[in-house]
C-alpha cells in the first residue's frame, strides 16, 4: 500500500486461486512485478521446494507484454550491484525453454534472458522432506527490501537502511564448508567459491599475525553492506580489505575502488586508516605507480595486497 498509494488493499490474500497452481504459486499481482514465488522443482530425481523471488517473462493474459518488467529488471540489477553480499547464501538459476541452468551466485540478470519465455529465480531450495517454514518466512523478510526497491521505482529509502548505530567492530570469521570436494575447474572458475577460498586464506594470515580477536570477515559496514575483511590494528585504527577474483591486479583495483570508497566515505561510514584491494596476482610497476598517484595526489589510503593460496 505504501509503495503504490492504494486507498485500500487490493486483496486480503497474499496468494489467490489465480496465483496458486499444482506445483508453484506467486503472490497476488506478481505477474507484472518481481514476484514472491514458491514451487516444486525436480533436481537429481528429488522434489525440492524453492522459495524466493522471480521474474517470469512468459507472456500471458495478465502479462501480454514483458515491457512492464524491463525497467524493474534494471532496478533489480541496480540493487544487486549496490548490495552484492546481502544474498550471498542464496543462489540464482533460470529456466529457458526446456532447459534449466546450473545454480550461480546472485548477480544482475543478463540481457539475453530478458525476452519472452525465461523464468529467472533468486532464492533457495530444500528437499521436500527437509522444508523449514521459519527459514522460508525469514528469507521472504530478507528479500522484502529488494522487492520494495524494485517496486518503488528505486527509492533509496526503500532499499536496505543504514545501520542506526553505524560501524561497530565485531570480531569473528565465517566457518565455510571445506572446498576439498570441489573439482579443479570449480576451484578455478566458480567465482563465489574462489572468493571464499581467498577470503579464508586472507583471514587466516591476518589471524596468525594479529590475533583472532582483531579480524572479522563479512563485517557490516554500517551502511547496509558488508566488508570482506576488517582488521583492527588499534581500538581507533581499522583496515578494510576488499577481495576480487579477477586475474589482473588492474582489474581487481578497478572493480574494488568504488566499493572501498563507499565503505570509507559515504555519510555515516567509519573511515579506516587503509583501504586494501586484495587479489591473487602480484602488482606490477604500472600498478604501483597508479596507487602512488592515488596516495600522493588525492591522499587516498588505497593499497594492494596479493593473496597466496596453498593449493
Amino acid at each position: 500500500m505504501r509503495l503504490r498509494g492504494f486507498s485500500k488493499r487490493p486483496s486480503s490474500d497474499i496468494f489467490t486461486s489465480h496465483t496458486i497452481h499444482p506445483r508453484w504459486a506467486f503472490h497476488y499481482g506478481g505477474r507484472t512485478e518481481l514476484q514472491f514465488n514458491i514451487g516444486l522443482e525436480r533436481v537429481s530425481d528429488v522434489d525440492e521446494l524453492r522459495h524466493g523471488v522471480a521474474f517470469s517473462f512468459e507472456p500471458s493474459q495478465s502479462l501480454p507484454s514483458i515491457d512492464v518488467l524491463i525497467p524493474k529488471v534494471r532496478l533489480f540489477n541496480d540493487f544487486m550491484r549496490l548490495y552484492p553480499e546481502h544474498y550471498g547464501d542464496m543462489c540464482m538459476w533460470h529456466h529457458a525453454g526446456h532447459e534449466r541452468s546450473a545454480d550461480y551466485a546472485p548477480s544482475p540478470i543478463l540481457p539475453d534472458l530478458v525476452r519472452p519465455g525465461p523464468f529467472v529465480f533468486l532464492g533457495k531450495r530444500r528437499p521436500v522432506a527437509l522444508i523449514d517454514y521459519d527459514e522460508i518466512l525469514t528469507d521472504f523478510d530478507r528479500l522484502l527490501p529488494l522487492y520494495e526497491y524494485v517496486e518503488s521505482g528505486g527509492r533509496e529509502d526503500a532499499g536496505l537502511p543504514a545501520a542506526p548505530t553505524g560501524f561497530t567492530f565485531q570480531t569473528g570469521c565465517t566457518e565455510r564448508p571445506a572446498a576439498t570436494t570441489a573439482t579443479l575447474a570449480e576451484r578455478e572458475l566458480n567465482v563465489s567459491l574462489r572468493h571464499n577460498l581467498l577470503q579464508a586464506g586472507l583471514s587466516a594470515r591476518l589471524i596468525a599475525e594479529y590475533g583472532a580477536e582483531n579480524v572479522a570477515d563479512e563485517h557490516p559496514s554500517g551502511l547496509g553492506t558488508k566488508i570482506d575483511v576488517v582488521l583492527r590494528r588499534t581500538p581507533e585504527e581499522y583496515w578494510y580489505y576488499e577481495i576480487k577474483t579477477a586475474h589482473s591486479p588492474r582489474s581487481c583495483i578497478r572493480e574494488a575502488l568504488g566499493q572501498v570508497m563507499e565503505y570509507a566515505y559515504w555519510p555515516g561510514a567509519r573511515e579506516p586508516r587503509r583501504l586494501i584491494v586484495s587479489g591473487e596476482n602480484a602488482l606490477d610497476d604500472d600498478g604501483r605507480a597508479y596507487l602512488r598517484q592515488l596516495n600522493e595526489r588525492f591522499r587516498l589510503p588505497v593499497a594492494y595486497e596479493q593473496i597466496v593460496l596453498e593449493e
